[in-house]
């Protein structure tokens, strides 16, 4: 009798437990959903829209955006190499060695959703700084330890070249921006970098700090935020640097 009257009760436990279980489960899940919908929050800002999608992949993740790349230039230029369909044959320039197929560029940029500005300024270092709305990486005014003169012959007609692995810019990219206010990508402290010109005014700014860098509506933004312009100051009597300056921002890796 007592072996019957456990087998009778073991199925409606089994069923009682089962509901707690699943019950359980649901809660669990209902949680992590939440807590999901709590850490992304907000829109991506309206300049990201600028970046190139064949190259870039953007998006939230917490309260980060993060930016992942596949480092390739959307133009054409000479560091493509002839039989590639952006390849143009550019005399001027004396071409490094390298072209911009023989290397994986990929690279990925975590920047706070809404940035802000550092106590103190950090000085930028070798490599990449900043993820242009090409795809392609934002270098400074260094080459190799040494001063960017040194290396402006390789430069192509949009200041930029391949050294020593991934195509990069150095220079006012004239393939999108020539003496104007359009968006040359962002930096690694989270703040976009624009051109010469200002949206707000039209004009040259005349208000930039030591970085290039003043607060302002700007054609992706209604209200006053930090960015940086490529300073209206010429270097070597032909050229624009894109950043030559200190990240005001704490900058992240570009990996």
């Amino acid at each position: 009798m007592k072996k019957s009257r456990n087998n009778n009760q073991f199925p409606t436990m089994l069923i009682a437990m089962s509901f707690l279980f699943i019950g359980f489960i649901a809660c669990s899940s209902d949680s992590d959903d939440s807590e999901s919908d709590e850490e992304t929050t907000g829109e991506l800002h309206t300049a990201f829209a600028a970046f190139d999608t064949n190259n870039t992949d953007i998006y939230l993740e917490g309260s980060n955006v993060v930016i992942e790349t596949n480092g390739l230039p959307n133009h054409t230029t000479v560091y493509w190499g002839t039989g590639e369909d952006l390849y143009i044959e550019e005399p001027g320039v004396e071409i490094t060695p390298s072209i911009i197929p023989n290397f994986n560029a990929d690279a990925t940029l975590r920047v706070p959703q809404n940035p802000e500005l550092a106590s103190n300024s950090s000085s930028t270092s070798l490599g990449a700084i900043g993820i242009a709305v090409s795809g392609a990486a934002i270098f400074n005014d260094q080459e190799g330890n040494g001063a960017l003169s040194d290396a402006a012959v390789s430069l192509d007609y949009t200041g930029g070249h391949i050294g020593p692995a991934e195509y990069h810019y150095h220079l006012e990219p004239t393939a999108w921006s020539e003496d104007d206010e359009e968006l040359i990508g962002i930096l690694a402290d989270g703040f976009f970098i624009y051109g010469r010109k200002c949206d707000s005014t039209g004009g040259y700014p005349s208000d930039l700090d030591a970085s290039g860098g003043h607060t302002s509506v700007t054609q992706h933004s209604t209200e006053a935020e930090y960015h940086y312009h490529i300073e209206n100051e010429l270097y070597l009597n032909q050229y624009y640097v894109i950043f030559p300056g200190d990240y005001q921002g704490t900058p992240n890796a570009i990996n």
